[in-house]
């Protein structure tokens, strides 16, 4: 395996233009992040960096460009509200609670690519990511309308829905305008503009200008003073007590899993735009190492970010050198102009973020709802619902529940369906003209029972509710041809089955079970129940010794 994956030096030109254009974009971005999560503006932009130099370095999607996103950022503010709500005296060692929480979910990232556990991620379904990502998106534009107003954020989603209202009547009229022109810019700016000078960056610049050129000063509210040069060390926090230590495990899990999903989401983008397949596992370890080293240095958490990834492959980067060179550029604004941040107003931010958060709503899935599976449009309202209103962890789990128990219920639906049991030859009965005929003569006295497919707990009660369904046999032949493989209540239900037919002093025989099948079935002491004879290679094997015992003698069956 290599060092870095997919690095090669055959790109170089398509590289530094990929990497400067994703830095363009991320700047305003990420000073926009930095200041929703409440961590300030530098914080955001030392994620960028950080999350974005070691994720492409180590990660396993070549092209990809990572630092903090939209996701992240909801559930980084949440985080860092809440720890330092826990010491109002003493908010420096709330903030640093909140980025050891940051430092344990990338070592959590980096031990879900170790154990593999990305190829899972693949099995959450539409519907909940579809959910889960439109509530964030949701989230986003609620927490954005008090800033674009020129009011401050007032807590969560819920509280800041209660405050509209009020902050509708009560708007700042400068702060207002540079909102609104920040809107107009980043949805309206002609495409051939956009394509040369992101939409974000025009925003930013424009509603800066406007600021400086024609509004009083003091009217906006503005970034204030951001720190440059290097970052300092946050060491993690380690002498805490057992409730709030489980407390900062669970954040941590949270935010590890929101970036396994965002990140991921955002590989397959990059995989359909570039004809590559990316290293999913890989991916995570390289998140991982990014979104640890942030933490330790005062960054927000990233994942992998949809909108530089894609920015970044049309203007040609192909390789981890656009990405590890998009946050070094970032390194150097810092450095060299991160004092000029301090004149951005918050007004022109939250317009951009508002962006950010409608992007990031599935309208395509919302365009299909007239047309969707009303079982998946629940599911999605549902983990939309429990995103905005609860939090993201329950909404992900409610909606993985849900989409399992209607699974399971449609896999036993078809499974029970599969299942023939057959006493008197029909038309539509899947039976050979020679089956037709055995159970034509031996006239409903054989009862064949033919399951096909995998049998699984769900099926196990549709199973013997539609062998009871049939009582005036004297000999059951069970097929188990098409099995390929039963779980352990399935095979109860078989056990069930074939003990109460012999305990009616019926017969029993079984058919052909497949080699996996029949080892399971003997380490569960069903074949011991059956009489060594009984059991066939064949379904007309099994039907002629039955009819035979049964004192018929039926047309091409031997004696």
């Amino acid at each position: 395996m290599s060092f870095v994956n997919g690095l090669h030096f055959n790109n170089i030109r398509g590289d530094i233009y990929g990497g400067l254009t994703a830095a363009v974009v991320a700047l305003p971005l990420a000073l926009a992040f930095g200041v929703s999560s409440g961590a300030g503006p530098i914080a955001g932009v030392y994620g960028a960096i950080f999350v974005g130099f070691f994720a492409a370095l180590f990660g396993g999607t070549p092209a990809q460009v990572s630092g903090p996103t939209g996701p992240m950022t909801v559930v980084m503010a949440l985080i860092f509200t809440q720890y330092t709500a826990m010491f109002p005296n003493d908010p420096g060692h709330g903030a640093a609670l909140a980025f050891t929480v940051v430092v344990m979910g990338g070592l959590f990232q980096i031990l879900f690519g170790v154990i593999k556990i990305g190829r899972f991620i693949q099995l959450v379904p539409h519907p909940v990511t579809s959910g889960f990502m439109s509530g964030i998106g949701v989230i986003i534009i609620l927490l954005q309308l008090g800033p674009l107003l020129g009011h401050a954020t007032t807590g969560g989603p819920l509280s800041s829905a209660q405050a509209l209202p009020e902050i509708f009547a009560n708007p700042a009229v400068y702060a207002l305008l540079l909102g609104l022109l920040s809107l107009a810019i980043v949805y309206f700016l002609p495409k051939r503009i956009n394509q040369i000078i992101p939409s974000p960056l025009v925003a930013l610049l424009a509603g800066t200008g406007t600021l400086l050129l024609f509004i009083p000063e003091g009217e906006v509210s503005l970034l204030g003073e951001v720190p440059t040069g290097l970052p300092g060390l946050h060491l993690p926090i380690l002498n805490l007590d057992w409730s709030l230590l489980t407390d900062m495990v669970k954040s941590a899990l949270v935010l590890a899993m929101l970036g396994t999903i965002d990140s991921l989401l955002t590989s397959l983008v990059a995989d359909n735009i570039t004809r590559t397949h990316h290293k999913s596992d890989r991916e995570l370890i390289g998140q991982g190492i990014g979104n640890t080293v942030a933490g330790l240095f005062g960054g927000l958490p990233g994942a992998g970010a949809t909108m530089r990834t894609v920015v970044n492959v049309h203007a040609g980067g192909r390789t981890p050198l656009s990405g590890a060179l998009h946050a070094l550029i970032l390194l150097a604004v810092v450095l060299g102009a991160g004092g000029l941040a301090q004149y951005i107003p918050h007004a022109v931010l939250a317009g951009i973020l508002i962006k950010v958060g409608t992007d990031i709503i599935d309208w395509d899935y919302l365009k299909r709802l007239r047309n969707a599976p009303k079982a998946g449009v629940a599911i999605m309202f549902v983990v939309f619902f429990v995103t905005v209103f609860v939090d993201l962890i329950s909404a992900v789990a409610i909606g993985m529940v849900m989409a399992s128990f209607l699974f399971l219920q449609r896999m036993t639906d078809l499974q029970v369906k599969s299942i023939t049991a057959i006493n008197h030859p029909h038309e539509e009965a899947p039976l050979t003209d020679h089956e037709a005929t055995i159970l034509g003569e031996t006239k409903g006295q054989i009862l064949l029972y033919h399951m096909e497919g995998p049998l699984s707990f769900g099926a196990a009660k549709g199973m013997v509710k539609r062998w009871a369904e049939f009582n005036d046999y004297q000999a059951l032949v069970m097929d188990l041809t098409d099995v390929p493989a039963l779980d352990f209540t399935a095979t109860r239900a078989i056990d069930d089955m074939i003990s109460d037919t012999l305990a009616m002093k019926r017969v029993v025989f079984l058919v052909s079970a497949r080699p996996r099948v029949m080892k399971f079935l003997v380490s569960q002491g069903v074949i011991a129940k059956l009489n060594p004879n009984h059991i066939h290679k064949t379904r007309v094997g099994a039907l002629c010794h039955a009819a035979q015992i049964l004192d018929f003698e039926p047309e091409g069956c031997e004696t």
